[in-house]
């Protein structure tokens, strides 16, 4: 390969590059501070249910809360939306209640994104993160929407297309060039979360050159390390089985994978794969000097189908986002809200040559 090729190729399998190939990554992981703490921790799934609770207290003091004896933390997505649905209409108003509130809040947030330089002239937002996966987050994302547009603010809020457990697996095909899938079936990829991590197969099913968009997870596995509190080498052990049990089930689906793992990961990530910051509610300490994700992972899998493995990691908010960028052909601006623990983003530009 020539020089000047191989600059290009590794610029474009950096880790948490600027550059990708078919967008710029104007910004991601704002943290955006105000009085009371983050902006961003406005609209987040602790926030919502601050908000429930909220309203639930000041129900309780007036005579009765009418979703019961039930702490929030234990009122699942699906009890609410049952609640929501064909519930008592009291209960069913509450819920409405805290669906309206939190809207305010993500829309109060994204008004302040916009001011940001970076974000200014953004034509639309995908809203992803786990609280998306659910009824009462699709009416959150619409309520939003409409409140923005009623302030004469032309934007699109729109729910991340992709199931979020899947949108951050799908995202990793676009961290490297198409040319480094060719003759291949699938990648590897990794979703890493403050409580849990995901490991999958991507098939690439693109029926022409370029062509991404069909692309699916065919077999994944979770583990909620939140729960077992393992060590930082402890997690990494765990993770590199996972993506070694992957690699023997491709094998027996007769799948052939690219040597290639794409990871999504809390925080920002430095060019040479260390967490700079952002990675506090990862087991153990992954914004040491002496870890780097990537180059762990590689010692333990050196090869994928006798080939160097190469491995790129980015921002999750940023990785979870690219899942959307088959949909946002028609502007050239857009950016993602992941709504989780706290409430990660990203900004994109679409290249031009690539629309």
């Amino acid at each position: 390969m020539s020089d000047k090729k191989t600059e290009v190729a590794d610029r474009l399998l950096a880790h948490g590059a600027a550059r990708l190939p078919f967008v710029e990554v104007d910004a991601y992981n704002a943290e955006l501070r105000e009085a009371e703490g983050f902006v961003g921790d406005r609209a987040s799934k602790r926030a919502f249910a601050e908000i429930l609770t909220d309203w639930r207290e000041r129900l309780e003091r007036l005579g009765g809360d009418p979703l019961g004896d039930t702490p929030t933390d234990k009122l699942s997505k699906k009890k609410l939306e049952k609640i929501l649905i064909s519930g008592d209409p009291e209960a069913a108003a509450l819920v409405q209640g805290a669906i309206e509130e939190f809207a305010q809040e993500l829309a109060a947030v994204a008004r302040r994104f916009l001011r940001l330089k970076a974000w200014q002239g953004t034509e639309r937002i995908a809203i992803g993160g786990g609280f998306r996966d659910s009824r009462i987050g699709e009416l959150v994302v619409g309520r939003a929407a409409l409140l923005l547009k009623s302030d004469r603010i032309d934007i699109d809020l729109v729910p991340i297309t992709h199931r979020p457990d899947e949108a951050g697996l799908i995202g990793a095909i676009y961290l490297a060039p198409p040319w480094i899938f060719a003759g291949h079936d699938a990648i590897l990829a990794v979703d890493i979360g403050g409580s849990n991590i995901r490991a999958g197969i991507v098939e690439l099913r693109s029926k022409k050159k370029h062509d991404l968009a069909d692309s699916r997870v065919v077999e994944f596995e979770l583990w909620r390390h939140r729960d077992d509190k393992p060590k930082r080498d402890e997690a990494v052990k765990r993770l590199i089985g996972m993506i070694e049990g992957l690699i023997a089930h491709a094998g027996k689906k007769k799948l052939k994978l690219a040597p290639f793992i794409g990871i999504g990961c809390p925080g920002i990530i430095e060019e040479d794969g260390a967490i700079e910051r952002g990675g506090q509610n990862l087991p153990g300490n992954w914004e040491s000097s002496r870890f780097n994700l990537p180059q762990a992972i590689r010692d333990g899998i050196p090869e994928i189908d006798g080939h160097d493995t190469v491995i790129v990691m980015h921002n999750d908010a940023v990785v979870q986002g690219l899942s959307e960028l088959p949909n946002m052909q028609d502007i050239r601006h857009w950016g993602v809200f992941t709504i989780g623990t706290g409430l990660g983003n990203a900004r994109f530009t679409n290249k031009k040559e690539e629309r």
